[in-house]
């Protein structure tokens, strides 16, 4: 935990003043029982009403003083707590920004949304607690103190229930504290189960699987409850103990106290302020309490956290970048070999070839072939266990990936959009895009005429994940969102499948026209997508089964031969 208060840096006047207010107001606390003490011992006895009016106006100054010191240190403490909450997200989000694939799959998305959320909550509660930090062992120490002064035989009683205290309290924590960590879990759980339920709806209603949705849910959020309880039924028992022997040692302090009253060795404000300083300290101890029920959750909330910032991305910029020239980009695979973790076999074996500018390189397989593990392998979302991907000659890895991602124009398998306007969607990769270059986009793309037909046109709102849209209007406008940017490499992942063939044949032929100088590469199912393209590259588990064109592979590739005869009759593949 006391890593992540690093971030507390920009805060440190604050938390100076705060520090400073408190131990003031702990100091204001600590000298009321004892301007009360004198208003007994001397005003009352004497009749002096003069006397008791002078160091009541001084009691309630001091109180107000005291009050003013907690409300400007609430105050601090608040935007400080929140400033530093900001700041944790932003460096949360910003190091997971830099992660790769690779590392998104070891921790998964939801337990990153939860320690994003619930645990930087949890660590925040803590600094909001900063006022009890300070003003608890201030409060017990000086109330101890105070007590001993006023009377040290009765201060024992005291000094005996303070370590009795203490030990229930760590007994008790003792106990808690794997629980606090098993429940960051099971919200992770909740999370898991929640996500995949909203993000699989269709599916999931579609086969008829509410029930059993309904019982995974069921069963995640029992086993969260099951383990507040236990956490809460532990908690729950600190509070009646403490309070049965705080009880206890007041009776003895009153007991006590009214015998040395009886002898003369006490005046009854001495007694009176003794009580105060007794009830302070045990005010400090239920404070304490309170601290110690959120720092075991909190510190696993911070372990959690810390996990996360932990980890190095496998995947960064060179310290030197190079720099590629030219508007024109040749896309080379040098024995390019790649497993994803824990895999028995590789995905890629020793993949070799080249894409030219202006020509359109197709890549063509069976499910589960590497196709689109080739085009994360471009994108560096995953490092290529052996081997080199070079553009115009120099290895990706040499490149920075702004650089490098500047110059690809992605158009993923499933298309992604983004809450907002069609307009915001279509300039995601091109801020500076014009008007007329984005409708051009559109109309390359066959978007432009379902646009114009949306009541506000190209700002027209689109829900998150662009669930207003049929499946082929959002890959249309994923591939017009592609060409908007104007990059010198265009990746095409299986990015027309949604496509009528009326569609696919005027948007392929618009296309050519649109992207003459670029490098186009298109993983396709279907063999009519790619018949005409320059060369075609045919994936077989892993491995390359051929290279060369439509006609050249139909009589040297018996793999290609065999996708073709399964897709094509033999007029249509001649």
């Amino acid at each position: 935990m006391f890593k992540l208060f690093r971030l507390l840096r920009p805060y440190q006047a604050s938390v100076a003043a705060i520090i400073i207010l408190m131990l003031l107001q702990s100091l204001a606390q600590l000298y009321l029982p004892t301007l009360l003490s004198d208003i007994v011992d001397t005003g009352v006895v004497k009749g002096d009403v003069g006397y008791i009016l002078r160091f009541g106006a001084y009691m309630l100054l001091v109180a107000m003083g005291g009050m003013a010191c907690v409300m400007v240190a609430s105050y601090l403490l608040s935007r400080t707590a929140t400033g530093f909450g900001r700041d944790l997200r932003r460096k949360l989000f910003t190091h997971v920004e830099s992660f790769s694939l690779n590392e998104f799959d070891k921790i998964g998305t939801s337990s990153i949304i939860t320690r994003t959320t619930n645990d930087i909550s949890q660590v925040q509660q803590v600094i909001v607690m900063m006022r009890m930090f300070i003003g608890a062992p201030t409060m017990l120490i000086g109330g101890v103190i105070m007590a001993t002064y006023k009377d040290a035989h009765l201060a024992l009683v005291l000094i005996a229930v303070i370590p009795i205290l203490a030990l229930v309290i760590a007994v008790i924590m003792r106990t808690g504290m794997p629980l606090f960590k098993a429940l960051q879990v099971k919200i992770d759980g909740i999370n898991l189960v929640l996500r995949e339920h909203l993000t699989g709806i269709r599916v999931i209603r579609a086969f008829n699987r509410s029930e059993h949705e309904k019982k995974k849910f069921e069963t995640a959020n029992q086993e969260f409850t099951q383990t507040a309880i236990r956490v809460n039924s532990i908690m729950v028992t600190m509070m009646p103990l403490m309070m049965l022997i705080f009880n206890l040692g007041m009776v003895v302090i009153l007991w006590y106290g009214g015998i040395r009253i009886d002898n003369n060795h006490m005046e009854i404000g001495d007694l009176m302020a003794f009580i105060q300083y007794a009830m302070q300290i045990m005010f400090s101890m239920f404070m304490m309490t309170m601290i110690f029920m959120m720092i075991p959750r909190a510190t696993a909330s911070a372990a959690r956290i810390n996990e996360v910032l932990a980890i190095e991305s496998t995947i960064h910029d060179a310290s030197s970048p190079a720099k590629l020239q030219g508007k024109e980009t040749r896309v080379e695979f040098r024995d390019v070999t790649f497993s994803y973790p824990g895999a028995e076999q590789p995905a890629l074996h020793n993949i070799s070839f080249t894409a030219e500018p202006g020509e359109v390189t197709a890549i063509i397989g069976g499910t589960g072939s590497g196709k689109t593990t080739l085009m994360n392998l471009l994108l560096r979302f995953y490092d290529a266990d052996s081997g080199e991907i070079a553009l115009n000659g120099t290895g990706i890895r040499a490149l920075s990936l702004e650089s490098l991602r500047g110059r690809i124009g992605y158009v993923p398998q499933k298309a992604v959009l983004f809450s907002g306007s069609v307009s915001s969607n279509l300039r995601f990769g091109n801020e500076e895009a014009s008007e007329e270059e984005m409708i051009h986009a559109a109309g390359t793309a066959q978007a432009r005429e379902f646009i114009e037909e949306m009541k506000e046109g190209y700002a027209s709102p689109l829900a998150q994940g662009g669930t207003n849209l049929s499946g082929g209007q959002k890959q249309r406008l994923s591939i017009a969102r592609a060409l908007a940017r104007k990059p010198s490499i265009y990746v095409f992942d299986d990015s027309f499948s949604a496509l009528d063939f009326k569609t696919d044949a005027k948007l392929r032929a618009a296309l050519k026209a649109e992207t003459e100088q670029a490098t186009m590469l298109i993983v396709a199912q279907r063999v009519s997508t790619i018949m005409d393209a320059n060369k075609i590259v045919v994936l077989d588990e892993g491995r390359i089964a051929g290279i060369g064109t439509h006609s050249e592979l139909m009589r040297t590739c018996d793999v290609y031969k065999e996708i073709v005869a399964s897709q094509l009759s033999e007029e249509e593949s001649a």
